[in-house]
């Protein structure tokens, strides 16, 4: 197990934590433990997504437990964050909305498995990267709204956490069904092409068996 899996490892194992600390009733949301705790143990888990993806590329470790592990640890992360908050904090993450956010996950998973078995795969667009960082401002931002509205600052309530968190959200669930179809056009050219490409084959070998079967 190299360093690059052991993170992503950490990642997987920090999900049943960070649920456990948003629904616990060891944590209380009175000083805003619960959401501050939550969100820490999110954010951290998100920034793992980028190191042990960045490391394994500088030491050349990248295997193949490694490109399992890291696609099903951020999809697990991201499912099991609004499924929590569908219960923490239903007045801005209603079921449907959750429902829309992990379909595109199990979409773009699927898409990328059809690829592979074809033997081609499908690039992260730039588009799904940033998908990722409105994933993370949008989880925090509902998190902290549970407890805060706004953010006191110097004794002033003029960081409007609300206002942030309802705009992330629509703006995350705007991004998923862009994001969405953004990969499907990508997998359709390609899966498109590639048959073209298999049918030509088929193609010219029938010609020639033709042509040895006239000659023998």
């Amino acid at each position: 197990m190299n360093l690059p899996n052991s993170i992503t490892l950490t990642r997987i194992c920090s999900i049943p934590l960070f649920m456990w600390v948003l629904l616990s009733a060891r944590f209380t949301s009175a000083n805003g433990e619960k959401e501050l705790l939550a969100s820490a143990l999110f954010i951290a888990a998100s920034i793992t997504d980028g190191i042990d993806g960045y490391i394994a590329r500088r030491r050349g470790q990248i295997t193949t437990i490694g490109m399992l592990l890291d696609p099903l640890a951020d999809k697990l992360l991201i499912a099991a964050a609004f499924v929590t908050l569908v219960e923490f904090n239903p007045r801005l993450v209603p079921a449907w909305i959750a429902v829309i956010i992990i379909g595109r996950e199990f979409l773009v998973s699927g898409l990328r498995g059809i690829a592979a078995s074809e033997g081609f795969t499908i690039e992260a667009s730039d588009l799904g990267k940033f998908k990722m960082l409105v994933q993370i401002v949008s989880v925090v931002a509902v998190i902290l709204d549970h407890r805060w509205r706004e953010w006191p600052v110097y004794g002033a309530y003029i960081f409007p956490v609300d206002w942030i968190a309802r705009l992330a959200i629509w703006f995350m669930v705007l991004l998923s069904l862009v994001s969405a179809t953004d990969y499907f056009v990508a997998f359709w050219n390609k899966i498109d092409r590639h048959v073209v490409k298999r049918r030509r084959r088929a193609f010219v070998l029938s010609r020639r068996k033709k042509r040895d079967a006239a000659a023998i």
